[in-house]
């Protein structure tokens, strides 16, 4: 089966994911390597030993998608939204490990927001810093979680989103540093 039929069939499969819990089992399956792949990319910025393992986090996020109608338009969204999902499990974990430990913020990027040379993020303080940008900028905020959360490239996210490639680059630009302005450590206060 060629890449152009895979996508049409887990199209068709999502389409009747409402309807049809084998079309939710196969949707699963087709997209498994795409979805560990994202859960493994978001355990990456986690501390390490966190005690989710990817395959753990992606099973809770199919979970929870299993709970959602859908429809779902096409693989990019739905693996948009299985994103924001495994996303959500993570930020619900480190409230409830926060509060049971009523532990300090974990460390804040110390670069641009997806730069390799960041320090692990405080996954509480993005979120909170990303209901901020959406209440600013919502499509740059969507565009953040596509891109940071969600693994897709800037022309995959502008897909989604329904909107140009340049468009994209700018709100990807003014996302990346709104976000760095609001997480950036606070200098230190002199003695």
């Amino acid at each position: 089966m060629g890449r152009a039929d895979a996508v049409a069939e887990v199209t068709a499969l999502l389409r009747d994911w409402k309807v049809d819990v084998r079309a939710r089992s196969e949707v699963f399956e087709l997209l498994y390597d795409d979805l560990k792949r994202r859960a493994v990319g978001h355990l990456r910025r986690e501390r390490p030993g966190h005690t989710l393992s990817p395959t753990a986090l992606l099973h809770e996020g199919y979970l929870r998608l299993a709970g959602q109608e859908g429809p779902w338009r096409n693989r990019e969204q739905f693996l948009a939204v299985a994103s924001r999902m495994m996303r959500r499990i993570l930020v619900d974990y480190a409230r409830a490990r926060r509060a049971e430990k009523r532990a300090p913020p974990l460390s804040v990027p110390t670069g641009p927001l997806g730069s390799r040379a960041s320090a692990p993020v405080d996954l509480l303080g993005l979120d909170e810093a990303l209901e901020a940008l959406a209440r600013e900028d919502a499509r740059a905020a969507r565009l953040v979680e596509l891109k940071f959360f969600g693994g897709l490239t800037l022309q995959a996210a502008a897909v989604a989103l329904s909107v140009s490639r340049a468009t994209a680059e700018r709100d990807w630009s003014f996302a990346k540093a709104w976000l760095f302005q609001r997480l950036k450590p606070a200098p230190p206060r002199p003695l």
